[in-house]
Order: C-alpha cells, then sequence, then structure tokens
C-alpha cells in the first residue's frame, strides 16, 4: 500500500512539473503528430457535456478523460457505445468502444479494460497506371483501414478525498500493406473535500508514449538499380510521428436541492470548467453543466473554445465547432439492484452534420 502511494504521488509530482511548460499551446505544430484516435471521446455521457468533466468524471469512461474516475466504480460495469463519427452520406465512418470494469475488493481498486476500434468503410484502391473510379465504383476494388486501441486501466481512493488511476494503451493503425503500433502511458488524479464533497478537482495527463511509424510492403516501390541496368524493390524510409499528448485541468461544483436521504436529492445541477493544453495544437478552454432528476434522468451542455474558432478568416484546424448536448436515463432493474442505462449526445461540426454517440451502461 505505502509503494502504490508513493508511486502515485510521484506521478502527481510529474504532471505538476509538466504544467509549468504545458500553458502555451503549440499550433504550428498542429498536423505534425499521428494517432489523433487517442483525442477522440467516444462515449455518450461525458461527450454530452464537451468531455470538460476531468474533475467529476466517473465508471469506465474515465478511461479516456481521467482515469483516476475509474475508482468510482461499485462492483461491476459494463458499457457499449457506437458513434456516426463526423456524420456524411456515403463517408460510413462510425466509432465503435466496449468498456468494462470491476472493483478488486474492498480496499483493491478498481481495474478496467477499454476497447475502441474505428471503421472508415471501404475506400477505392487506385494507383497511377489504374486512378480512376468508374460510376461510383472502384475498379481494383475497396481497402478498409483498421484503428484499434486496447486501454487497461488502474485505480484507487486513497482517502476519501483524492483518487489517482494509471492507464497503458496500445495502439494499432493499419492498411493491408502498412501498419504502425505504439504505445500511449496516462495518469489523472481527482480531489474532492470530504467537508465539501459538492466541489471537485481534476488534473490528467494522457496520450505520453514513444513515436510511432509505419512499415510494410506498403512503402515499397520497383525503381531502377544504381546502374539503371534492371529494377529493383526498393524501401521508402518513413517519418517517425509522435503521440497528441494531452494536459487536460478541471473543476467542478454540485448546487443539490430537495434532499431525499443522505446521499440523494431531487435535483441537482453540476457546473464544470476545463483547460486543456495539447502539444500540437492549440489549447482549449471550455464550460459544461448537468442537470439531474433523482440521479435518473441527466441533461447535459457543453462548450469548448478554441483560439481562431470564431474567426472567419483563420485556418481551422478543428472540425468541431465547440458546442455539444445530450440526455441520459438510468434506471434500476430492481431495487437496490442493477442498473441499466441509455445515453445520447450530438457534437457539432463544420464541415460535415456532425457526430452522434449513443451508448448502454450496464451497473452490476
Amino acid at each position: 500500500m505505502i509503494l502504490i502511494k508513493k508511486i502515485f504521488f510521484a506521478v502527481a509530482a510529474f504532471i505538476v512539473i509538466f504544467i509549468s511548460n504545458a500553458f502555451a499551446g503549440n499550433p504550428d505544430r498542429s498536423g505534425q503528430a499521428g494517432a489523433y484516435e487517442l483525442l477522440i471521446n467516444p462515449f455518450a455521457k461525458t461527450s454530452g457535456w464537451g468531455g470538460l468533466n476531468f474533475a467529476n468524471c466517473q465508471g469506465i469512461e474515465s478511461s479516456r478523460l481521467n482515469v483516476a474516475g475509474l475508482s468510482a466504480t461499485e462492483n461491476t460495469e459494463v458499457l457499449f457505445v457506437k458513434d456516426v463519427w463526423l456524420q456524411l452520406k456515403g463517408a460510413d465512418m462510425g466509432v465503435n468502444d466496449l468498456g468494462f470494469s470491476q472493483k478488486l475488493g474492498k480496499n483493491g481498486g478498481v481495474l478496467g479494460i477499454n476497447i475502441l476500434s474505428m471503421s472508415f468503410g471501404g475506400i477505392p484502391i487506385t494507383t497511377t497506371a489504374v486512378p480512376d473510379v468508374v460510376n461510383g465504383q472502384a475498379i481494383l476494388g475497396t481497402y478498409k483501414p483498421q484503428f484499434f486501441n486496447l486501454s487497461l486501466c488502474y485505480a484507487k481512493k486513497f482517502s476519501q478525498s483524492i483518487s489517482g488511476g494509471l492507464g497503458v494503451t496500445i495502439i494499432s493503425e493499419q492498411i493491408p500493406n502498412a501498419k504502425a503500433q505504439g504505445a500511449a502511458l496516462d495518469a489523472g488524479i481527482q480531489y474532492s473535500p470530504v467537508a465539501q464533497p459538492q466541489i471537485h478537482f481534476g488534473i490528467s495527463l494522457r496520450n505520453v508514449g514513444t513515436p510511432m511509424s509505419f512499415s510494410g510492403d506498403g512503402l515499397s516501390f520497383q525503381g531502377l538499380s544504381q546502374n539503371g541496368k534492371y529494377t529493383q524493390s526498393l524501401l521508402e524510409r518513413p517519418a517517425p510521428f509522435e503521440l497528441p499528448s494531452q494536459l487536460n485541468i478541471g473543476g467542478a461544483y454540485d448546487f443539490n436541492f430537495q434532499k431525499l436521504d443522505e446521499n440523494k436529492y431531487l435535483h441537482r445541477l453540476t457546473l464544470a470548467g476545463a483547460f486543456i493544453s495539447n502539444s500540437y495544437s492549440s489549447d482549449q478552454y471550455g464550460i459544461g453543466a448537468e442537470y439531474a432528476y433523482k440521479s435518473m434522468f441527466m441533461l447535459h451542455l457543453g462548450y469548448r473554445y478554441q483560439a481562431g474558432m470564431l474567426s472567419n478568416t483563420q485556418l481551422h484546424t478543428n472540425v468541431y465547432t465547440g458546442v455539444s448536448a445530450g440526455f441520459s436515463v438510468e434506471l434500476p432493474l430492481k431495487k437496490d439492484g442493477p442498473k441499466m442505462a441509455i445515453d445520447y449526445s450530438y457534437r457539432t461540426t463544420n464541415p460535415f452534420y456532425g457526430t452522434h454517440s449513443i451508448g448502454v451502461r450496464l451497473t452490476l
């Protein structure tokens, strides 16, 4: 136990040191990183208020925001989410996510597993010799890229006030003849005073890892030998790319009305604010809100802003326009027993027609 605490305090110290260099975004480096699917928040509940609840996110959805929130899992949680990502007719882009978290005994913390995959539909195969698509049909057939993230997380409550978590994500991106693989680390802390549990603070550091690069037969081509007398297979040397590291700092406050019992209220309004520092793009700021009725019916609203987002003259580097909204319905399957929830969110974009997310959660 003492060793685990020391590890998390070391992580906290590292995050604090990182903050000193993190308050200046890097818009000039936009597009120079890769594996941007690591920044996608597929979850319908948290994305409804902009993914800004780093301070008070709970359960398996915390795995892609602030892994410390995983410690709030009371027993077992199972989650499936389907995103219609950047909706456009014929695009067929989607995100599927499957999550599972399990409490490990009374004082053993919580273990979480999260699997995210992206689909892009069939993309026509073209070459310099056959560059055309005839009547919408690919002459040489199609191929399907495969993006896959597997995350393993662990979080624990060290006291009634402090929770911490660590996570590792295995990254895989591939097409039939080329692939790239890597790994990223996440760390997070949440704090809520015992005397004022309605106050929440959170900080998380995400996607810290080694550079990735592609390899495979897709990088080879037929060229002339040095003496020019015969052809041979030549391999292009791929440039490595960094991961999109991100620092998140957030706070939230619960306004509770009409107390029902010791821990339940008829109405709750939670306001949240967050700062997101991106290593390879502009910093972002956001505010979000959640209204809950008996902790069963919830409405979400959020707005995330970055420099230049509202300008008509500057080049936009973010497809999202900042506005998000959604709702959740969470009902017990039996009294004081398992619960089932349905979540939905919508995020506005330009171009495309937004992103729809719908999820089903089971709390056992």
